[in-house]
């Protein structure tokens, strides 16, 4: 009877063995098919982190740029926020048609300081960027009556 028992173990063990081949079969397909997305993201994940250095790395050297070229944001007169830049000084300069010294005046400051401020080698203080801000609004006419009374 111990060798009926012996054989029906090992009867049993194989068909059991059968049955799970087809199961583990279908879950090692599955686990491949997860192997190879996991990998997938992987290499998408490293592709994105490589651009988002390349990214943050552009954005550092836009902003020591903009740094070096003299752009800073200021409060203007009536609170908005206003950019200057040597460039925008020399601009207005320009445009209203002034001598570095009547400009001068017109911020209350030397024709020196112009004569700096606009290749950006030096930069004014927060009040006298203020007073450039303001000096932006104006016209030509307005300039030439501030200036008949100053």
């Amino acid at each position: 009877m111990s060798n009926f028992a012996g054989v029906l173990k090992q009867e049993i063990a194989r068909l059991v063995r059968k049955e799970l081949k087809g199961e583990v079969a279908a879950l090692r397909k599955a686990v491949n098919g997860h192997r190879r997305e996991i990998a997938a993201l992987m290499r998408e994940f490293r592709s994105l982190l490589a651009e988002n250095k390349r990214l943050a790395k552009a954005v550092t050297t836009a902003k020591s740029v903009s740094e070096e070229s003299g752009d800073e944001n200021i409060a203007s007169t009536d609170g908005r926020r206003a950019k200057h830049s040597a460039e925008s000084l020399l601009a207005i300069r320009q445009k209203l048609g002034l001598a570095q010294t009547q400009i001068a005046k017109l911020i209350g400051v030397s024709g020196l300081s112009i004569y700096k401020w606009e290749p950006g080698k030096v930069t004014p203080c927060q009040a006298q960027q203020e007073k450039v801000c303001a000096v932006r609004t104006l016209r030509k006419r307005e300039v030439t009556k501030l200036l008949g009374t100053v």
